[in-house]
């Protein structure tokens, strides 16, 4: 999903027809870097939970347009709060607190379509408005099914690829996605069986620091 800093693009056509993810939290490594305002930080961000915040809303009654505007609009409000942003108890998360602000965009969505003179649909709105809930409770959307840990963790491999030199990226795909032996990748990239394990556990090592 494209983005850049300030701006999020979404692509419904990658996120219409499949579930997205759900992470419950954010590591504190890219909350820090997000609040020292990194634009590679919030692109990071942004890739992760874009796909995530647009599937809420289209979940709520919203067409892909007005979704991927309260995408925007929730970002927006993520980067003037997040500084502000804190866990202090042990059930805060990231994912709650972006879906109390997206249910509150989506909330000032359907009012101001009430509002509009003339506006076809109020009634619909109305009645969508009173399907949206005041708080965001710790059961909405948080049973990811197969295909969204799947999503989040085809996002998550996509972001810290380029941080491994091609030898390792293979040791660790080949041993984790493909399931092949450390001995078959051993022999075939003329590397150390250890050296093949140590290569896997590195990757997977930094891919929990990302999905945390």
């Amino acid at each position: 999903m494209p983005t850049c800093f300030g701006e999020i693009i979404v692509d419904p056509s990658l996120t219409d027809n499949r579930a997205d993810p759900e992470p419950s939290s954010i590591s504190s490594t890219l909350l820090q870097r997000v609040k020292d305002s990194e634009p590679e930080a919030w692109d990071r961000l942004a890739r992760l939970y874009g796909p995530l915040v647009y599937r809420w809303c289209r979940r709520r009654g919203l067409q892909s347009a007005d979704a991927a505007d309260i995408v925007q609009e929730t970002f927006r409000a993520v980067a003037g709060g997040v500084a502000g942003f804190h866990r202090e108890q042990p059930g805060d998360s990231f994912r709650s607190w972006l879906l109390t602000i997206t249910l509150n965009k989506i909330r000032d969505h359907f009012r101001a379509r009430q509002r509009r003179p003339g506006a076809v649909g109020g009634t619909d709105a109305q009645q969508q408005l009173a399907q949206v809930p005041d708080d965001a409770p710790s059961t909405v959307d948080s049973s990811p099914d197969d295909h969204a840990e799947a999503g989040l963790t085809h996002r998550a491999m996509e972001a810290v690829r380029n941080e491994f030199e091609e030898s390792t990226w293979q040791c660790f795909w080949r041993m984790t996605v493909l399931g092949q032996t450390s001995t078959e990748i051993a022999e075939d990239l003329d590397m150390s069986k250890a050296a093949v394990r140590q290569a896997k556990c590195r990757v997977l090592s930094r891919l929990r620091q990302e999905l945390q």
